[in-house]
């Protein structure tokens, strides 16, 4: 399901959301916060990916927490978590609510530089591929039975795990630089599939935005 607003409202959204979330310790709006981004999940309809996601968040919020925990106290521990946890579901969102090439063609409008916008879609597009690639060949390991686990015992394992990720990615890099110059990368005068402009309903949200950042900071 994709949201119906501008790229550029999207990302202000989500910095929004962040700097309010970061200007506060108040667990009330923190346990708010966590809720009213897990409910846009389910109405988005990403469960499925956020759970898959969660994975990686799960293990990272409760290093977090226990690390927190030994050095202040519980509140800060517990609220410091909650942080971790919204931030990442909001940029989740964002990610999975925007296509890379809008985003990248909205902020060139914005007058940034094509290759940082070229740079953000590519990192947007390949990341998530390189993490499958990894998992390929950390099942392809394991079923020769090479040990590859996230423990210190596995550690001596691993150059079985990096070798073939860094000449996969290699291969990729090589394949993207053809698809580049193919395609006249860096060329003058670039035109846009699109025309992005910013509607009321994205002044509304972007003024809703900047008036919760506000609140947060009275709310301590």
């Amino acid at each position: 399901m994709n949201v119906p607003l501008d790229p550029r409202t999207k990302l202000a959204l989500a910095v929004a959301f962040t700097a309010a979330l970061v200007s506060t310790s108040n667990l009330g709006m923190l346990i708010t916060a966590t809720a009213i981004v897990c409910l846009l999940v389910i109405v988005l309809g990403h469960v499925r990916r956020w759970l898959s996601a969660l994975r990686t968040l799960v293990p990272m919020t409760l290093f977090v927490f226990v690390v927190m925990s030994f050095t202040f106290d519980l509140p800060s521990a517990l609220g410091a978590a909650l942080r971790l946890a919204a931030v990442a579901t909001a940029f989740f969102l964002f990610f999975q609510s925007t296509a890379p090439e809008d985003l990248a063609d909205a902020l060139q409008k914005m007058g940034a530089p094509y290759v940082f916008a070229f740079i953000l879609t590519t990192a947007m597009q390949f990341v998530p591929v390189l993490t499958r690639q990894m998992q390929d060949i950390m099942d392809a390991q394991r079923a020769r039975g090479i040990r590859l686990e996230y423990d210190l015992a596995s550690l001596p394992n691993y150059p079985a795990l990096f070798a073939p990720l860094l000449i996969q990615s290699f291969t990729l890099a090589d394949h993207l630089a053809e698809a580049m110059e193919a395609r006249g990368f860096g060329a003058p005068h670039r035109t846009f599939q699109k025309e992005y402009a910013l509607r009321l309903q994205d002044y509304a949200t972007i003024v809703l935005a900047l008036a919760f950042v506000i609140i947060s900071w009275q709310i301590k």
